[in-house]
């Protein structure tokens, strides 16, 4: 996530009423576990440790601790339109028996290009919920959001070789790779490549 310029999650649209999916008419996405929901104010708390958790950092890009006012900045911006953010992101909610959902992660659309349909994709999902087929089912209901509401012609993510979870589940939704970008992330002793995957809408 770049909290600095809003350029690194992405998304679409009109201007967008606080807590509502641009070109939703309900503030959810809903998968048959989980539900995704744009970010609210409240969220920030959350944020903050999920952004400054540094076990994540080497596949989020983040090189140093957020600030409560950088997430609180960031929250308010991602109301605005899709179009000036060029960023998405949802929070991922597991449902429960009761009414209240917990969030186990984060899905994000950044580099959204409006010219060309395009825009990458990221998920998040806590460790403890992993293993459990959430980000599945959070990415194919963000695919099907992706194609038939924004109208996008692609998808594409970038993974490192040794994900090995990551890689089969973009596999798995659909996404085919594309590219090797060589000696793309220095991970502080050698240089390491990264992997380019595109997901192309059919039957356009």
């Amino acid at each position: 996530m770049d909290i600095n310029n809003k350029n690194d999650h992405a998304g679409k649209g009109r201007n967008a009423d606080a807590g509502h999916v641009p070109y939703l008419h309900a503030p959810y996405l809903h998968a048959p576990r989980l539900r995704l929901r744009a970010l609210e104010p409240a969220d920030v708390d959350l944020l903050y440790t999920w952004e400054n958790d540094p076990s994540v950092w080497n596949v989020s890009n983040t090189l140093t601790p957020f600030s409560r006012f950088q997430l609180e900045e960031y929250v308010l911006n991602a109301q605005n339109d899709i179009y000036a953010t060029k960023q998405l992101r949802l929070i991922v909610e597991m449902l429960t028996d009761s009414e209240e959902a917990q969030p186990i992660g984060t899905i994000d659309l950044f580099d959204f290009d409006p010219v060309h349909a395009r825009a990458g994709v990221g998920i998040l999902i806590r460790e403890q919920f992993r293993d459990r087929g959430y980000a599945a089912e959070a990415l194919d209901e963000f695919i099907r959001y992706a194609f038939g509401i924004l109208r996008l012609h692609q998808l594409y993510c970038n993974i490192s070789p040794d994900n090995e979870a990551s890689l089969s589940l973009f596999r798995k939704s659909g996404f085919v790779q594309c590219g090797i970008k060589k000696d793309w992330i220095n991970d502080g002793d050698q240089w390491q490549e990264e992997w380019m995957f595109q997901l192309i809408r059919k039957n356009e």
